[in-house]
């Protein structure tokens, strides 16, 4: 998400209905407008961030960093979320199954 009061822009549009339809086979995926971006949210939980930039953020916890870290994801700078890397974001097999295991992560509380 971008800062506060900062400007939903296109590029969050873009990702999130993007992200959102990729996603689809999760089942019910809904987004909500968040500081110029989005959050992405499975059974009200929070699992996915869109900042105002457009790149796309995943949860993560001890299961599933160590996923990120070896692709060279980024974390948020704020929150326990780290980048979708572009080779992750454009395998529709590869994005589900992370989605899948942020989804968990979000689940769980943690």
């Amino acid at each position: 998400m971008g800062e506060k009061d900062e400007k939903l822009t296109q590029e969050s549009v873009i990702t999130a209905k993007l992200t959102i339809e990729k996603l689809g086979s999760l089942g019910d995926i809904t987004a909500k407008k968040m500081f110029g971006g989005h959050g992405l949210f499975y059974d009200g939980k929070m699992f996915c961030i869109v900042d105002s930039k457009g790149q796309g953020y995943l949860k993560v916890n001890d299961s599933n960093r160590i996923d990120f870290e070896e692709k060279g994801a980024s974390k948020h700078s704020r929150m326990p979320y780290y980048s979708i890397p572009r080779d992750v974001f454009n395998n529709l097999d590869e994005l589900v199954q992370w989605a899948k295991k942020s989804i968990d992560t979000a689940l769980q509380g943690a």
